[in-house]
């Protein structure tokens, strides 16, 4: 037991609770393909009238394609360029790593502004955007979150004439017809448009970061949503913006799921990265894993009745948590009475729950012994 903390806990242990949390995309190649059906044209024998007699199907195509049109134009594609060698070599070290898609949802005075999830400029030594024209500008990241996959970006606004407006995505019924427009596996395929509807208007799913497991409320479409399109538009039949395209699950057998995250929730995330460079979170200091991924060795001493918790794999002194004296090895069981049966639950309870400043109740087994912890939250921006 001595030497858990050099041999397992760092192998396990999730990072400082608190830090940025990145959604792992799933890869998916296949492009899927998705079809409309056109009404036929009925005439009327009683009218002599005849554009009375016309349905509105040409129309209909008509306002779609105009739609598209004038959505593409605010779709911008967005490349993220890291260190690929010497580091004093400036620009000329820079390599694309990745590409993916933006929005532009604002037009200032002097600049634009986009929004892109955050694994797409995630690390990036420098971010370019490409607009619908093919220009190519540098832009500058105002702020992020991984915790969400959002980010914003600001670019000047030469050449910009063109923003969507946000749509309200609670108003979304299963059957919705929507349009996904972005980028689908590089910028080859730029401005690609793919026609769908909401299979789901809410969703709550679990997805993989890498400071552990996540669950997120997102929008289930069958749009095609492709690794490119990440950052892209999921627009209504009104041309207005209610979902950023995020991710698509891929598994053999499966298609026509593709998710993004609902406006509603974007626009106060974006609100406040605008504001404040960030989103504020409850921050406590700890790094976790799950007890399911502890080897029974290292739990043995838990009692029979603990089925669930986290255990804490690393602790920063200077936090919350630290100045409480919460240890290495201690497991979490519960916050203010509250069961936690893993650390998605845990972040879920603090994130969701509780607020910078309140004071919190850990039940924690410290050797198998059980003992009360109570901790006042600080906030993550006070992290370096």
């Amino acid at each position: 037991m001595a030497n858990f903390a050099t041999r397992f806990l760092s192998t396990v242990g999730a990072g400082v609770l608190g830090s940025a949390l990145t959604l792992g995309v799933v890869a998916n190649t296949d492009l899927l393909q998705t079809s409309t059906k056109q009404e036929e044209g009925v005439a009327s024998v009683n009218t002599p009238q005849p554009n009375v007699t016309q349905t509105s199907a040409n129309q209909s195509i008509t306002n779609l394609s105009d739609m598209v049109e004038h959505a593409s134009k605010a779709i911008v594609g967005v490349s993220n360029f890291k260190n690929a060698g010497n580091r004093f070599a400036g620009d000329a070290s820079l390599a694309e790593f990745g590409t993916g898609s933006g929005v532009i949802y604002q037009i200032g005075d002097e600049h634009a502004y986009i929004v892109t999830n955050n694994h797409v400029i995630e690390g990036s030594n420098k971010i370019e955007v490409t607009l619908h024209d093919g220009e190519k500008v540098q832009a500058e990241l105002i702020g992020s979150d991984a915790l969400t996959d959002l980010a914003v970006l600001k670019i000047p606004n030469k050449g910009v004439d063109t923003a969507l407006e946000f749509g309200d995505s609670d108003k979304l019924r299963a059957g919705d017809s929507v349009v996904a427009i972005g980028n689908p596996l590089s910028l080859d395929f730029s401005g690609t448009v793919t026609q769908g509807i909401i299979s789901a208007p809410a969703r709550s799913i679990d997805v993989k970061t890498t400071a552990g497991n996540w669950e997120m409320n997102v929008i289930q479409t069958d749009a095609a949503i492709n690794p490119g399109n990440s950052g892209g538009a999921l627009i209504n039949a009104d041309g207005k913006l209610i979902g950023i395209n995020s991710l698509k699950i891929a598994e053999n057998g499966i298609e026509g799921l593709g998710f993004a995250i609902p406006s509603n929730d974007v626009i106060p995330l974006v609100e406040e990265m605008m504001e404040n460079g960030e989103i504020e979170r409850p921050y406590i200091g700890i790094g976790l894993a799950d007890l399911a991924e502890i080897p029974y060795m290292y739990v043995e001493n838990l009692p029979e009745e603990v089925k669930g918790g986290v255990m804490v794999t690393n602790v920063d002194p200077s936090s919350a948590a630290g100045k409480a004296g919460l240890k290495q090895e201690d497991v979490i069981t519960a916050i203010n009475g509250e069961t936690i049966n893993n650390s998605m639950e845990l972040r879920k309870h603090l994130y969701s729950k509780l607020s910078v400043g309140d004071k919190a109740t850990f039940t924690v087994y410290t050797d198998g012994k059980k003992r009360s912890v109570e901790l006042t939250l600080t906030s993550n921006s006070s992290v370096e």
